[in-house]
């Protein structure tokens, strides 16, 4: 039963190793991975999608509108009471067929045209009653108050634009986020890969200095504590690679999980720490932050929706009417005989074409006292609206002081790194020598182990110095939307 269990697992661990994939990946190729496999990019795709579908559909409200009802049949069976008796009931049973178009064109100015045509015939088989009614109506609705007032159509596209915009810009601001996101990740495990290649060279270089200190004991040319001490730096050396080995697997996870692979693919990342030298200027990055930030685009829409509703508001204020007018042509046909529908729709018909009808009407509401309450709901909205503009000037403010410390921090990131990349290099040199002065006996291991600790030190600070500089520019792609590495714009 062992043996079998054993050999299930070792199947399932094969499975798992034929279905997993190797990625090998830059960095540029790690964020465009996640922009295909991000959930949260999935999510903001579907409410980019919902934003366009809104306008769409308010766009459309401005197109000619056609409908058309059809009863295919209306059966109605009923006992009433006679009206003015008591007692006296009598049953119901009728039987309708209709059907009925309308045309409606919608105005810019919120009103209406329309045409209404309808056909319908009735069956009593009660009294043996058969009807039909034939129509058609041509009329236009207007209120007045859209004229000079409040538009609620225009209103509802200017909304749905301004929400489609909103979710537009926010789909690029969580692509920048994402960008930011994915880059720590990236370096963040570019950060421990290096620090294990750092511990397998320092394993490396101990392990030298063990053999040289072993034999220099054995020649008895140092003491047995200084033979024992590169024993004990050796196995820290060891203890410090393990370490790093099982950091390593850690940050992979880590890293797969923000891809959105699975956690069995195996990753490997580019490890060449190669830069570009990239001058910003202080100015420029402010403009484009206050150009492109959501943020300030955010605080315009709040802006011009709180517009919109004072404009709703201060027209419930005012006077307001509806103008109506329609032009009708109406057939009807009555008949106690058992003719058929067709006689029927034929005599509706004939009268259609000699009867009409129609109609204007002007209506008009005044307001004359409601004791304040719409004012003071228009100076709430107007109180409202500046909240909105002072948050926007404090908002623009901030926004310069975050990209200015920016910048400033990207220079400094540069100077340091340029600094650390040369004293790397005078590092590297020195334990070389200092390991040929081990060799040959001029100094002991102690002077060894210190120039050994500055040489990882160089390397640590250099790796940090190399990611502050990258993550930092990143991060003012996404505060500015604009790549300074490549000069454009990432709204294009």
């Amino acid at each position: 039963m062992k043996k079998i269990f054993l050999t299930i697992l070792s199947l399932i661990a094969c499975c798992s190793i034929i279905n997993s994939e190797t990625y090998k990946l830059t960095l540029e190729e790690s964020i465009e991975l996640a922009k295909k496999k991000s959930y949260n990019m999935h999510l903001l795709e579907q409410d980019l999608k919902i934003a366009e579908f809104n306008l769409k559909s308010a766009t459309s409200a401005l197109k000619t509108n056609i409908k058309m009802d059809i009863t295919l049949p209306d059966y109605y069976a009923a006992i009433k009471q006679k009206a003015d008796s008591i007692g006296i009931y009598y049953s119901i049973k009728q039987l309708t067929y209709s059907s009925g178009l309308n045309i409606s064109q919608p105005l810019p100015t919120d009103g209406r045209i329309y045409i209404e045509s309808g056909l319908s015939t009735l069956r009593n088989y009660s009294d043996t009653l058969r009807s039909s009614n034939l129509s058609t109506r041509i009329g236009i609705t207007q209120p007045i108050d859209a004229l000079y007032g409040y538009n609620a159509l225009k209103s509802s596209i200017k909304r749905a634009e301004l929400a489609y915009e909103q979710s537009n810009k926010s789909l690029k601001r969580e692509e920048l986020n994402l960008v930011y996101d994915v880059s720590q990740a990236y370096y963040q495990l570019l950060s421990v890969q290096k620090r294990a290649e750092f511990a397998n060279l320092d394993l490396v270089r101990q392990t030298d200095a063990q053999e040289i200190s072993k034999k220099k004991y054995e020649a008895g040319l140092i003491r047995e504590v200084d033979a024992l001490q590169m024993e004990v730096d050796l196995a820290e050396a060891q203890s410090n690679y393990d370490m790093a080995i099982l950091d390593n697997k850690s940050a992979a996870n880590a890293f797969k999980q923000t891809l959105g692979i699975n956690l069995e693919d195996s990753v490997v990342l580019n490890s060449d720490l190669q830069y570009n030298i990239v001058v910003v200027d202080p100015e420029q990055a402010v403009k484009l932050a206050l150009e492109n930030r959501l943020e300030i685009r955010e605080q315009d829409i709040q802006i011009e929706l709180q517009k919109l509703n004072i404009k709703q508001q201060k027209v419930a204020g005012m006077i307001r009417g509806n103008l109506n007018a329609y032009y009708e042509k109406v057939g009807i046909a009555n008949s106690k005989y058992n003719f058929d529908i067709i006689n029927s729709i034929n005599t509706s018909y004939n009268n259609f074409m000699g009867t009409s009808n129609f109609g204007i009407g002007f209506t008009i509401s005044i307001p004359i006292l409601d004791w304040g309450q719409n004012r003071a709901l228009v100076r709430s909205a107007e109180a409202r609206l500046k909240r909105y503009e002072i948050q926007k000037d404090q908002l623009e403010v901030s926004i310069k002081a975050e990209v200015l410390n920016l910048v400033n921090n990207i220079n400094t990131n540069l100077k340091r790194l340029l600094l650390l990349e040369k004293n790397l290099v005078v590092a590297q040199k020195s334990f070389d020598i200092t390991l040929q002065r081990y060799s040959d006996g001029d100094i002991d291991s102690q002077a060894l182990a210190l120039e050994r600790n500055r040489l990882n030190t160089s390397y640590s600070s250099h790796l940090n110095a190399y990611i502050n500089y990258q993550l930092s520019l990143a991060d003012l792609m996404r505060k500015t939307f604009y790549d300074f590495q490549n000069g454009k714009l990432v709204t294009e």
